[in-house]
């Protein structure tokens, strides 16, 4: 398992990752709904994921999500560049209940996110506009290409898992392994 650990005044994070795995996880950000997107992350690109975050929870969760992402983001750039012998690009639409979110990635190698999520106010305690934050931070962290949108909705917590959901079938159809890809560009690197 591929380890990453960042400290800052502000958070303690060590991240675990196996890119290949069975979608374990041990997860622990402080943070319940943002565990279980994590876990639903996890479970569903099929990789192995260990989280521990301390972070300043008494002031407000931002820097936990954001700083969880960078990290989450590194990591799974170490763990995939250079690109060679996948799919690099992946999609999906995941549906729960009224809500339908799409999620298109590219494991480009360059920075980029299209956010357009209709997620304002609170799920729980959790401040629903952290969504966005932690998508910036992953897809520029990583680094890749990510757009996702919600196509319908109109509960949070809909809305916001079937974006995680729909970021992790989109990575495990972009990691599929194919023998044929080579180095899947153009440009003859990533």
């Amino acid at each position: 398992m591929l380890k990453l650990a960042r400290k800052t005044k502000e958070t303690d994070i060590i991240v675990g990752l196996e890119i290949y795995g069975s979608g374990d996880s041990d997860i622990d950000t402080g943070i319940g709904f943002f565990d279980h997107m994590l876990e639903a992350l996890c479970r569903h690109s099929w990789t192995d994921i260990n989280i521990k975050c301390k972070g300043d929870l008494h002031i407000d969760m931002h820097h936990s999500v954001e700083d969880t992402a960078i990290v989450l983001g590194q990591i799974f750039g170490k763990a995939i560049y250079p690109v060679k012998g996948i799919e690099r690009y992946g999609n999906a639409t995941v549906v729960m209940d009224e809500a339908s979110v799409s999620c298109d990635i590219d494991l480009s190698n360059r920075a980029y996110l299209y956010y357009d999520l209709p997620l304002d106010g609170k799920i729980g305690d959790f401040d629903a506009e952290l969504v966005e934050e932690f998508f910036r931070a992953f897809a520029f962290n990583m680094p890749m290409t990510m757009h996702i949108v919600c196509n319908r909705g109109k509960n949070r917590h809909h809305i916001a898992e079937a974006s995680f959901k729909a970021l992790a079938v989109a990575l495990r159809r972009a990691l599929t392994p194919n023998d044929r890809a080579g180095i899947p560009s153009t440009k003859g690197v990533l």
